[in-house]
């Protein structure tokens, strides 16, 4: 009777443990990147659409919602895993940044014009300007609807 005591709670714990790993490791699929050189290297390669986040990450309100509310869920983490090469082109006050990234991000927000934060643009796999949006309320389902909305548009032009 103890041994079936034991027995029942190693598994319980063992489902839990489980549990706990896919969930943590799914909260990590979307990986951030910040090389635009690297991140358009793996666009072209996997003929994915890139998503450049214009963001001042720890003071802009805005682009603090947007993470909070849409990249952070685990259902625009499932769409961008899909369909996407993310890409955070950050100006923080308080973070530090290397001198090259501070560099690449001005001369990124140059050349496309970057009035505002947050500012979302999208590139075809092979680098050209598809769209731009930013924060819209409704969450991660309503932002993947938009994207993909953004994205068919521009397919159906080329």
């Amino acid at each position: 009777e103890r041994k079936k005591g034991t027995m029942k709670r190693y598994f319980v714990v063992s489902v839990l443990t489980i549990m706990v790993m896919l969930c943590c490791s799914k909260s990590e699929a979307t990986n951030w990147e910040t090389d635009f050189a690297k991140a358009s290297a793996t666009a072209k390669a996997s003929g994915k659409y890139m998503l450049l986040d214009f963001s001042g990450s720890d003071w802009c309100g805005w682009c603090i919602r947007l993470e909070k509310e849409v990249f952070s869920q685990d259902a625009f983490k499932d769409f961008a895993e899909e369909n996407l090469v993310c890409v955070l082109v950050d100006f923080p006050r308080a973070k530090e940044q290397t001198e090259e990234l501070r560099q690449q991000n001005l001369d990124l927000a140059r050349k496309y014009g970057i009035k505002g934060y947050p500012t979302i643009i999208i590139l075809s796999p092979d680098g050209k300007p598809v769209g731009k949006t930013g924060y819209l309320q409704g969450g991660p389902w309503e932002y993947s609807r938009h994207l993909k909305e953004i994205i068919e548009d521009y397919k159906e032009k080329q």
